[in-house]
This record gives C-alpha cells, structure tokens and sequence, in this order.
C-alpha cells in the first residue's frame, strides 16, 4: 500500500492566501534547559483545512456538524492540470463523476509553490453540476475553492447542497485515479474551519475499510 501524504507544511514563511501577513503561523518556543514546550498561533485556514458553511453563510453551521465519517472513504482524484483560469461544468462532464463521490481536483496550482493570484479555481457552474450530481466533497490544491466571483457562489452553492470543501492540499506526486482518503480535521467547535491532515491510500481495496 502506496500512502500519499497530500498535506501543506505548516512553517512559518509558508504560503498563505494573497501573501497576507497576518495569515502566516507563528511558531514559539520556550525553555528552561531541559523542558521545551511550543505554542502555534494559526488561522484555521491556514494550509490544509476543511471549511464549514459559517465561512461564507451568515448564522451558517459550525465545524463540529461535519462528520469525520465524511471525511473518511473513497474519493477520486481528477487531473485538470491543462486548465485554464478555472475548472468549468464542461471540463468536470469529461469525468466519470457519480453520487456520492468526494472529488479531489487536480491542477497546475499543485506544481507552484509562491502563491498565484491567478489560482485556479471552481467555477460556479462547475460547482452546480457537481451539486446536482450529489458528490459528497470537493478537495481542492488551491488555498480557495474560488476566486474572482461576486458573492462567492461557488462556496454557497456547494455549502447549500451539503457538499464538504477541502481546500490546500498538495497533489502534484498523485496520478488521476482512485483513493482511499483519510482528511483528519482538529477537533474544533463553533468554528468557520480545521486545519486538517489529509492522507490518500492507494492499494486498499474497499473491502478494508
């Protein structure tokens, strides 16, 4: 069994969304000479992180209402490194894409790694067609699902339709293919997000689950 760790590194000097200062980690230590304890001061957006409706719905539900069941299971990942600008309901139709399904989307931001303004992202008919389908997830390698869009459509569109987003992940060293994912959010409540560990299993059969 092949594991693919497809989390971000979090160090402080990472890449952060829009290079903003205050979305950097920062990172203490303290000791005494022979106790060492540190502290991390992080955005729950930071990085890898799994987003909860409050992000972008006002009165929205809160983290703890997402199901580490939901995170765990098949998922498929899908290559769109030839995009451009954004992944369209026209690109996702050349996928085989069924109920149920948690996508992880594929593309050029996998292989930057300053941030690109210019990010690709989900458009918002993308995000519909992936709604009316029923996928269960969207994971994402950009550290937002959209950019560019008034109001955020892609966001609520996936959110009103219960669809989970994972965004941040790292995918350049994983084929197009099917998974085995393992997304281990922290254990937050009545937050907007988690940052979370996300592990991809190739060579486990579902019958292992």
């Amino acid at each position: 069994m092949k594991v693919y760790d497809i989390t971000s590194t979090i160090v402080e000097g990472m890449t952060v969304y829009k290079n903003k200062p205050e979305k950097q980690p920062k990172l203490t230590t303290v000791t005494n000479g022979y106790v060492t304890e540190s502290r991390i001061d992080m955005d729950v957006h930071c990085g890898t992180h799994v987003d909860s409706p409050l992000h972008m719905v006002i009165d929205g539900d809160t983290f703890e209402t997402i199901s580490l069941e939901d995170l765990v299971g098949p998922c498929k990942v899908l290559d769109f490194s030839e995009v451009e600008d954004r992944v369209t309901k026209e690109d996702l139709e050349a996928f085989d894409i069924q109920k149920g399904d948690f996508v992880l989307l594929k593309t050029k931001n996998s292989y930057e790694e300053e941030f690109n303004f210019d990010f690709i992202f989900l458009a918002h008919d993308g995000a519909e067609y992936l709604s009316e389908l029923g996928v269960s997830g969207v994971g994402i390698d950009s550290l937002g699902i959209e950019r560019s869009q008034e109001g955020h459509p892609t966001h609520k569109t996936l959110f009103s339709n219960k669809v989970i987003i994972i965004e941040g992940l790292r995918l350049k060293e994983v084929d197009q293919g099917n998974y085995f994912m393992v997304a281990a959010p922290l254990k937050l409540v009545g937050t907007d997000a988690a940052p979370a560990r996300v592990l991809l299993m190739d060579g486990i059969s579902i019958d292992e689950e």
